[in-house]
C-alpha cells in the first residue's frame, strides 16, 4: 500500500526526493508557493545523467488541502523553521513520522518541541543538485542519504522508509547515532558553503574575519576553484580539522580521514555551487545558525579552540543578505 507522503519546502532538494519516491509509486503531496501553477501543469522534471524523470505530485497551496500524512518531509531552508508549527502541524497525525533532510544543527529540536521528539527523524543529503527554473531541478552527482532517530535508536519504521528510499533508487543508509552523522556532514558543509559566499570578500578577509576597506565583492568561489587554489585549499583543510577536532571532543568519533575523502569527493564535482553560495547570489537569508553559529557555539563549550570558523562567522555575519 503507498505511503502517503507529505513534502514541505519543495525547492531542489525536496522536488528531487519527492519525485523520486512519487515515481516509484508512494503518494506524494507538494506543499507548493510560487512554483504552485507551473507544477499543477507540467508536473517536476528532474534532469539527470541518470535519466532524465517527470512526475505529477498532487500539489496544494496549503497543509490543510492535504491532510494526515504517514510521512512528512521537511525540505525548508533553516531560515524558514518559525514556519513549522504553522506549515507541518495540520500534516501530523498520531501516527505521522517527521523526516527533516535540512542542513546543519538544531532542526530536529525545533521540530521535538513542537511534536514530540518520537515522532522526529534526521536525514544528512549527499547529493549535487540546482533548482534551475519552477518545476525544473537539474541533478548532477550523487543522491544518498543517511537517516537516524532523533535522540532515539533506529525504530522498525526507520528501516522501513530507509527501504522505500532505496526502492525509489536511492542509497539509504541507517544510522544508530545522528549526531556523528550531522557533524560529519558539516565537515563538508561548513569549508564548501562558508568559503563559497566569503571568499567573494578575498583571502584576507576570510583569514581575518573582516570586509575589506575597498568597497566591492568579487566572484563567489566554485568549489573547484576553491579546491584548485593552494591557499583556499589549505583553508578548507584547516576548517574541516577544526570541525572534526569538535566532534571527536563531544565523543562523536569522527574520523580524521574523512577530511580527505571529502576533499577528493570534492573534485570529482567539477564547478558545483554549494547551496549557501547560490542563496548569497540570489540575494537570500543564508543559513548561518544551523550551518554555522550552533556548531561555533558548540565547539566553545566543548573547549575546542577553532580560530578559522570564528572568522569565517564574522564574515558571514557581515554579508547576510538580511
Amino acid at each position: 500500500m503507498p505511503m502517503k507522503i507529505g513534502v514541505v519546502g519543495c525547492g531542489a532538494l525536496g522536488s528531487y526526493y519527492g519525485a523520486k519516491l512519487g515515481y516509484a509509486g508512494q503518494e506524494v503531496h507538494f506543499l507548493l508557493r510560487s512554483d504552485y501553477d507551473v507544477v499543477k501543469r507540467k508536473g517536476v522534471l528532474i534532469r539527470s545523467p541518470e535519466g532524465d524523470l517527470r512526475f505529477q505530485p498532487k500539489c496544494a497551496k496549503t497543509p490543510e488541502a492535504i491532510g494526515v500524512c504517514d510521512l512528512v518531509i521537511i525540505g525548508l531552508k533553516a531560515t524558514a523553521n518559525n514556519d513549522f508549527e504553522s506549515l507541518v502541524k495540520p500534516l501530523v497525525g498520531p501516527a505521522t513520522a517527521i523526516l527533516t533532510l535540512q542542513n546543519g544543527l538544531g532542526n530536529e529540536a525545533q521540530l521535538a518541541n513542537l511534536f514530540g521528539e518520537e515522532k522526529i527523524l534526521g536525514g544528512l543529503c549527499f547529493v549535487c543538485l540546482n533548482r534551475t527554473e519552477p518545476g525544473v531541478v537539474q541533478h548532477m552527482a550523487h543522491g544518498n542519504i543517511v537517516m537516524g532517530e532523533y535522540h532515539r535508536w533506529p525504530e522498525p519504521r526507520t528501516h522501513d522508509i530507509a527501504s522505500m528510499f532505496r526502492n525509489a533508487g536511492i542509497t539509504c543508509k541507517v544510522t544508530d547515532n545522528l549526531e556523528a552523522a550531522h557533524w560529519e556532514k558539516l565537515v563538508w558543509n561548513i569549508p564548501f558553503n562558508g568559503l563559497g559566499v566569503a571568499g567573494a570578500a578575498g583571502y584576507e578577509a576570510v583569514v581575518n574575519g573582516t570586509i575589506p576597506e575597498t568597497p566591492g565583492l568579487g566572484a563567489c568561489p566554485t568549489t573547484d576553484v576553491l579546491l584548485a587554489d593552494p591557499r583556499w585549499e589549505q583553508l578548507v583543510r584547516e576548517l574541516m580539522l577544526e570541525v572534526i577536532t569538535t566532534a571527536n571532543a563531544k565523543g562523536l568519533k569522527v574520523p580524521i580521514e574523512s577530511a580527505e575523502k571529502q576533499i577528493t569527493r570534492t573534485r570529482n564535482m567539477g564547478a558545483y555551487k554549494a547551496s549557501t553560495l547560490i542563496d548569497f547570489e540570489r540575494r537570500q537569508p543564508l543559513e548561518l545558525e544551523s550551518l554555522f553559529l550552533e556548531p561555533l557555539r558548540q565547539a566553545g563549550t566543548a573547549g575546542v579552540s577553532t580560530p578559522r570558523l570564528a572568522n569565517l562567522c564574522k564574515l558571514l555575519v557581515r554579508l547576510d543578505p538580511k
